[in-house]
């Protein structure tokens, strides 16, 4: 059972009690002065120390300074139902675990209790364990020169509230660095919450985002929690933001320079702590450059940049990827282990893999489920393009006029498109790039795009 010290002035002659949550409880403690607060400390384990402010003759942020001077190392709630919630942020850098501003009720407070009382079980928990985990927590894989640089950018900021800006493709990988980003970060035992800014309507992603009043707009039955809230003292990480509408763009901005946000409906200012991850495959500074995205939220964003590379940038690491993923799969399906063949391996070796990391996953789930019994994995096994075992340029050698003919502009335009796709695929749909990789100029390339209809 978990107990709690009540510390209220007005607290003489009132008896311990229990709050209820489902299966848990809370025994409740009162004291009316600080001097017995510290002697029932010795004597007693509590999870969390819950102050009624306001106290006489001593400041809320002097109070947090006289019991973290006294060793207590329990979250601090502090109560002030007629406070002012402008103070909020001043307070928990001071280390208060939450400051209430307005009366709650006891329920409300039970709930608020066993949360400190469960953040700090976890942090202890965590500070027990013998060492962190290498490598960001498992979570990336791979030894090869460029994962190196990312696992060595995310270990030097992971414990920084710095706001961190992670582009590359499409199957790269970005959220497992946000993840690992989050996992090593002081921040591990709170949530990480993800949110896809492609994924929702516009008119959906500000009321997802900061949440909203009772009434605030029609269907608004009942009040809602945003995600920033959602992820305080956690991580936030916004996916695709290069999608997130302009308007939005601008309260994302006053988030990231206030520290606060409003819900929808509601004129009252809310102070958060929340680290943000922004992730993009879309060229931003293009999209600038389209007035598509603000360059002031651009530079908000971009404090930490980390550029996640292309798989076809570390073939290195393919091996170790597909024993990675092949091994998560047995630990689902012990009885159907697969392993590569040395030909598959080869074949993996010299695709460019388009789809990255993703698609290498997916690839090698399908051949799993499609193979049977079969323990090993054969090139067969894989529904990949036919030219993956002989890339950039190999398969012209093998091309050949069949006795009953070729349609020759056909055969033509078709590795004319697939040329121009791969480009624009490698580029990670810089135009620009795409162009200078096939050495022609950016407007032919341009033309060619509409005249053979690649979807650009």
């Amino acid at each position: 059972m978990n107990t709690v010290l009540w510390i209220d002035e007005t607290a003489t002659g009132k008896q311990p009690f229990f709050l209820t949550e489902g299966t848990e409880k809370i025994q409740v403690l009162f004291v009316a002065s600080f001097a017995a607060a510290f002697q029932l400390l010795k004597t007693h384990r509590v999870g969390a120390v819950l102050i009624h402010l306001p106290i006489a003759g001593c400041t809320a942020s002097e109070v947090l300074r006289q019991l973290h001077s006294e060793g207590c190392r329990v979250p601090i709630v502090l109560y002030e139902p007629a406070g002012v919630v402008s103070r909020a942020i001043e307070l928990t850098q001071g280390g208060a675990f939450q400051y209430v501003s307005q009366p709650v009720k006891p329920e409300e407070l039970c709930d608020l209790l066993l949360v400190a009382i469960r953040h700090h079980g976890r942090r202890e928990a965590k500070a027990a364990a013998s060492s962190k985990p290498s490598n960001s927590g498992n979570l990336l894989v791979g030894s090869s020169g460029p994962m190196r640089e990312v696992v060595e950018i995310i270990e030097l900021v992971a414990n920084r509230r710095s706001t961190v800006l992670i582009t590359g493709e499409t199957g790269t990988g970005k959220e497992v660095a946000a993840r690992a980003l989050h996992v090593l970060s002081s921040r591990s035992a709170s949530r990480m919450v993800a949110v896809n800014c492609a994924a929702l309507p516009d008119h959906l992603l500000e009321a997802e985002l900061f949440g909203h009043t009772k009434g605030a707009f029609t269907g608004a039955i009942n009040a809602r929690v945003g995600l920033f809230e959602q992820a305080h003292r956690g991580t936030i990480f916004l996916d695709e933001i290069g999608e997130m509408p302009l308007a939005l763009q601008a309260k994302l901005l006053r988030v990231l320079q206030e520290r606060e946000i409003q819900r929808i409906g509601s004129s009252e200012p809310l102070p958060i702590d929340v680290r943000v991850i922004a992730a993009s495959n879309a060229n931003l500074l293009e999209a600038i450059a389209g007035r598509r995205f603000r360059e002031d939220l651009y530079y908000r964003l971009n404090v930490v940049a980390l550029r996640m590379p292309a798989l076809r940038d570390r073939p290195s690491d393919i091996p170790e990827l597909a024993e990675h993923f092949l091994g998560k799969m047995a630990e689902h399906e012990p009885a159907w282990r697969k392993q590569l063949a040395p030909p598959a391996l080869d074949v993996f070796l010299k695709y460019s893999w388009p789809g990255n990391v993703r698609q290498l996953e997916h690839a090698l789930e399908s051949a799993c489920a499609l193979s049977g019994a079969r323990s090993v994995l054969y090139p067969g096994d894989f529904d990949l393009p036919a030219e993956m075992q002989a890339y950039e340029f190999g398969p012209l050698s093998s091309l050949d006029v069949p006795e009953s003919g070729i349609n020759f502009d056909e055969l033509m335009t078709g590795i004319e498109r697939r040329l121009l796709e791969r480009a624009l695929a490698k580029s990670g749909g810089n135009k620009a790039r795409a162009a200078s990789m096939l050495q022609m100029k950016r407007t032919t390339l341009l033309s060619k795009f509409k005249s053979l209809e690649v979807c650009a």
